[in-house]
C-alpha cells in the first residue's frame, strides 16, 4: 500500500491551507461581537502557594462558559461552524459542522458579576470569609479574555467541636459515630466536610435501627464569640421539630419472601402457599425456589434491629443468584400512631424470576491471522434454577469449518472443529455449609467438555476436560477463581506421514505432544478498577498460577504414568498489568505489561503444547502474524509446513501502548505500538539417534531461542493504527500494523522503516472481536 509523492504533497498542501484558515477565524466574527478566548484565575493569600493550588483549581470548575476549543491555536470547530453559515456552504462544510462544529462563544455570553458571586460563595464555604474577587477584561478588536483575581482572607480554623446533647438515646449513637470524624482542631472551616459528616452519621444511625432518620435532621452551628482571631467552635445537635418516629430505632417483626413474584400482573400467591424456614415465611403457589436454599441469602432476621447496610447486601446477594430479574425489598411500618421507645417493621421481599429456559444460537464467520477462514455455528441452552436452588445449567455446542485461504504451500488445507461443553453453576460453596459472604455470592462451578479437531494432511486431535472450582468477589474490584481439580486429556491420532516427519524433525515439539494428560490446580486473582466509571486512571491486574502433576506423582508413588497415561508436571505463572489514562468521554492512553513463565520439571522436559506461549497476532504483537515470532531470533524456513508448531516457548514478555480516540458516533480510532517475544528457558533434549535434520533443528532452537542478556534486542516491535466499531461494548476491530524491529533478521538489519520499509510482511492486517486489552 503506497502513496505517490505527488498525492502526499497535495494532501500536505490541503492540510496547510485548512490550518491557515482555521487559525484566522477573526474575519468571520460578526460586527459588534468579540470572541471569548479564555479565563485566567489568580489567587493571592498569606498561605503557602502549595495549599492554594486546590483552591485555584476548584474556582476554575465554576467558570462558565468555556471558550471555543483550539488545538495549537487552530479553532477548527468554530471554523467549520462559520463556513456552514454561508449561503451556499456545500455538502462537505455542512457535514463537518454537524460532526465537529461549535457555536461561537462571545464576550457578551460571559457574566463576570455572576462568576464573582459564585467564587465568593465557594470561598465562604471553604472558610475564607470576607475574601474579595474582582474581574478584569483584556480585549482587542476581535478577541477578549477575562482574568479573575481572588484576594483570600485568612481562613477561619476549628478550635474544638462538641455535641450539644440532651437525654435522648439517639445521642449515644451520634457520639459513637463521631469517634471516626474527620473534624480536626486547626483545620479550616469546610462546608462540604460538614455535609459529609452529616451523611456519615446518618449512615451509622440507619445501621443501628433508625429507619426514618434523615441527615437533614442534623445541624452544625459555628460559634466565633470566644475568640478575637479567626477561630471558631462547632456544635452538633438535632434540629428542633425533628419527628418522633425519626429518633427511635426500629426492629423487624416479620419477614415474608415471594420467590416467584410477577411484576406484569402484580399478583401475590394465596396465603395458604406458605412455608416457614428459620422464622422467614416463603409464599409461593408452586415451589419455584426451595426455601431451605434461599434462606441463607437473607442476612437480616426476625427480631433484629433494622440495618440499611444489611438490607442492601441482601438485595445484592439475591440479585447475584442469577435466577432473578428484579429484587425489591420493602419495609413497612406496622404502627405509626403510637411509637414510644421502638418502632416495628414488616419486611417483604419480592423476587421476579428471569426466563427459566433459553436457547441462544450464533452464526459466525471466522477469520484468523494464520490465514484460516470459514463459517461457524454455536448454540447454548440455559436452564436457570434447574434444581430449584438457584443452580444454572448450560450446554454449549459449536461447530466450525475453516480453510486456509493464504499461506503459500499450506493454502487449501482445511480444519473441522466441534465441541460440547456442560457447565453447572451453584450459588454456594460445595460441599461446605452455606456461606455468609457479605459482598457477593461465592459460586461453585463444575465443568465437563470435549472437543475434536480434524486438520487435513496432519492429524485428528480429541480432547476432554473437566474442572471443579470456586469463584467469588471479595469486593467491587477483587475477583478470585480457584480450581482445585482441573483435568485435561488430549489424544493425538490419525497423524499423517507429513506430520510424523515434523515431529521427527523437532524434538522439542515431539516432547510437548507426548504428555497429554494434565491434572492439577490453578488459581486466578484479578483486581479491576475499570468497573468504576468515575476513575480517570484505573488499573487492571490479573495474575494466575497453574501447577500440574504433583498430586498424580504422589498417588502413583513417583511413577511417570497413571492408568497407562504419561502425565505432565510443570508450574506456570503469568501476570497482566494495564494502566488506563482517560480524559474526555472516550479518549484514553492504555499501557500494558505482560509476563508469563512455565517451568517443566520431574516427569516433563517441556510444557505440553497446549500450555506453551506464542507471540504475534491480533491480541499480541500485531505487526507479526500469529505464532510467527520467536523463540528468540529463531525463524522457520519460508517453505516449511511446521512453522506453526516450531514457534512456541515457555517464557513470554510483552508490552503495549495504545492511544484510543473517538472519530464519529460508534466509530473509534487507535494508534499503537507493540513489543514482545517468546523464549526457551529449558534444554531441548537431543537424541543422538535422530537424523541430521532433527539434530540441526534442535541445536538451532537452542542457540537462537534461549533467553539471554540480549533479550531486548530480540523483541519484535511494531507500530500501527486501527478502526473499531464499538456498539454498546460489542467491538469489531480492524488493525493495520507494520514492523519496526524484526528479531529474526541479522543483527544490524533488524530495524526497518514501518509501512514504507518494503519487503514481505511489511503490512499486517488484523481482524478481531473485542479490544486487544
Amino acid at each position: 500500500m503506497k502513496l505517490r509523492t505527488t498525492s502526499i504533497f497535495r494532501v500536505f498542501i490541503l492540510l496547510c491551507l485548512t490550518m491557515q484558515y482555521a487559525c484566522s477565524v477573526g474575519k468571520y466574527i460578526p460586527e459588534g461581537e468579540i470572541l471569548f478566548s479564555g479565563t485566567e484565575i489568580k489567587v493571592e493569600s498569606e498561605e503557602e502557594k502549595r495549599a492554594l493550588k486546590p483552591v485555584e483549581q476548584e474556582l476554575g470548575t465554576l467558570i462558565t462558559p468555556a471558550p471555543n476549543s483550539d488545538v495549537l491555536g487552530m479553532r477548527l470547530g468554530l471554523y467549520y461552524h462559520y463556513k456552514a453559515q454561508k449561503k451556499k456552504p456545500g455538502f462537505l462544510n455542512k457535514w463537518l459542522n454537524k460532526k465537529f462544529g461549535e457555536e461561537p462563544v462571545y464576550l457578551s455570553d460571559v457574566n463576570t458579576n455572576r462568576m464573582e458571586e459564585l467564587m465568593l460563595n465557594r470561598l465562604d464555604n471553604r472558610g475564607f470569609f470576607y475574601s474579595k474577587v474582582a474581574s478584569e477584561i483584556d480585549s482587542t478588536k476581535k478577541y477578549a479574555s477575562v482574568t479573575y483575581k481572588a484576594d483570600l482572607a485568612k481562613p477561619y480554623t476549628l478550635q474544638e467541636w462538641k455535641i450539644d446533647r440532651d437525654t435522648l438515646p439517639i445521642y449515644d449513637q451520634i457520639e459513637t459515630a463521631m469517634t471516626g470524624t474527620k473534624l480536626k482542631a486547626g483545620e479550616r472551616f469546610d462546608l462540604e466536610l460538614l455535609k459529609y459528616e452529616r451523611e456519615r452519621i446518618d449512615t451509622h444511625l440507619k445501621s443501628q435501627g433508625y429507619y426514618n432518620f434523615n441527615s437533614d435532621f442534623l445541624i452544625f452551628e459555628a460559634d466565633t464569640n470566644r475568640y478575637d482571631s479567626r477561630k471558631f467552635d462547632l456544635f452538633l445537635r438535632l434540629k428542633k421539630g425533628t419527628p418522633k418516629k425519626s429518633i427511635v430505632p426500629y426492629r423487624i417483626d416479620s419477614i415474608a419472601v415471594y420467590p416467584n413474584y410477577s411484576i406484569e400482573n402484580d399478583s401475590l400467591p394465596q396465603p395458604s402457599a406458605v412455608t416457614e424456614e428459620n422464622g422467614i415465611y416463603f409464599i409461593q403457589d408452586e415451589e419455584f425456589f426451595k426455601p431451605k436454599k434461599l434462606e441463607p441469602y437473607i442476612l437480616f432476621e426476625k427480631g433484629e434491629s433494622y440495618n440499611s447496610e444489611t438490607a442492601r447486601l441482601t438485595s445484592n446477594r439475591l440479585a447475584a443468584l442469577g435466577s432473578y430479574k428484579f429484587v425489591n425489598i420493602r419495609f413497612n411500618e406496622t404502627d405509626t400512631t403510637n411509637i414510644e421507645d421502638q418502632g416495628s417493621l414488616n419486611a417483604d421481599i419480592f423476587l421476579s424470576p428471569l426466563t427459566k429456559r433459553s436457547i441462544r444460537t450464533e452464526l459466525q464467520v471466522l477469520t484468523k491471522s494464520n490465514g484460516y477462514a470459514g463459517p461457524g455455528i454455536a448454540a447454548t441452552y440455559n436452564n436457570r434454577n434447574i434444581f430449584n436452588g438457584g443452580e444454572t445449567f448450560s450446554l454449549t455446542g459449536d461447530f466450525s469449518y475453516e480453510s486456509q485461504i493464504s499461506g503459500g504451500d499450506d493454502a487449501g488445507q482445511t480444519s473441522i472443529a466441534g465441541g460440547l461443553t456442560a457447565n453447572l453453576l451453584l450459588p454456594r460453596l460445595v460441599p461446605f455449609s452455606p456461606s455468609r459472604f457479605n459482598y457477593s455470592v461465592p459460586k461453585t462451578k463444575i465443568s465437563l467438555g470435549g472437543d475434536i479437531l480434524l486438520r487435513s494432511d496432519y492429524y485428528t486431535l480429541t480432547s476432554f476436560n473437566t474442572s471443579f472450582g470456586y469463584t467469588w468477589k471479595a469486593n467491587k474490584f477483587v475477583y478470585h477463581e480457584l480450581n482445585p481439580i482441573s483435568i485435561t486429556y488430549v489424544n493425538l491420532a490419525d497423524t499423517t506421514e507429513e506430520f510424523e516427519e515434523i515431529l521427527d524433525e523437532n524434538s522439542y515439539l515431539s516432547s510437548s505432544f507426548e504428555q497429554q494428560f494434565i491434572a492439577g490446580i490453578n488459581y486466578t486473582f484479578t483486581y479491576n478498577e475499570l468497573v468504576d466509571d468515575n476513575k480517570d486512571r484505573p488499573i487492571y491486574v490479573s495474575t494466575s498460577l497453574d501447577i500440574a502433576g504433583n498430586t498424580l506423582n504422589l498417588l502413583s508413588g513417583g511413577k511417570s504414568s497413571v492408568f497407562g497415561l504419561e502425565y505432565a508436571q510443570y508450574a506456570k505463572a503469568d501476570i497482566d498489568f494495564r494502566y488506563y489514562l482517560k480524559w474526555g468521554k472516550e479518549s484514553a492512553l492504555v499501557s500494558r505489561l505482560y509476563a508469563g513463565w512455565g517451568i517443566p520439571y520431574g516427569n516433563s522436559t517441556t510444557l505440553p503444547f497446549v500450555k506453551q506461549f506464542y507471540s504475534g497476532g491480533p491480541y499480541s504483537v500485531r505487526a507479526f502474524e500469529i505464532r510467527s515470532l520467536g523463540p528468540g531470533t529463531f525463524v522457520s524456513d519460508e517453505d516449511s509446513t511446521s512453522s506453526y508448531y516450531d514457534q512456541s516457548g515457555n517464557l513470554r514478555l510483552e508490552a503495549n501502548l495504545e492511544y484510543r480516540f473517538p472519530i464519529w458516533s460508534y466509530l473509534k480510532g487507535a494508534l499503537f505500538v507493540d513489543a514482545g517475544n517468546i523464549w526457551l528457558t529449558s534444554e531441548v533434549e537431543i537424541d543422538e539417534d535422530d537424523d541430521e535434520d532433527s539434530i540441526a533443528l534442535s541445536e538451532e532452537l537452542m542457540s537462537e531461542g534461549t533467553f539471554g542478556s540480549d533479550w531486548m534486542k530480540e523483541l519484535g516491535i511494531g507500530v500501527g493504527f486501527g478502526l473499531r466499531v464499538d456498539i454498546q461494548s460489542f467491538v469489531i476491530r480492524f488493525d493495520l500494523a507494520s514492523p519496526l524491529q524484526v528479531p529474526y533478521n541479522d543483527e544490524g538489519e533488524r530495524l526497518r522503516t514501518p509501512f514504507f520499509g518494503g519487503g514481505s510482511g511489511n503490512l499486517v492486517f488484523n481482524f478481531a472481536i473485542g479490544y486487544p486489552f
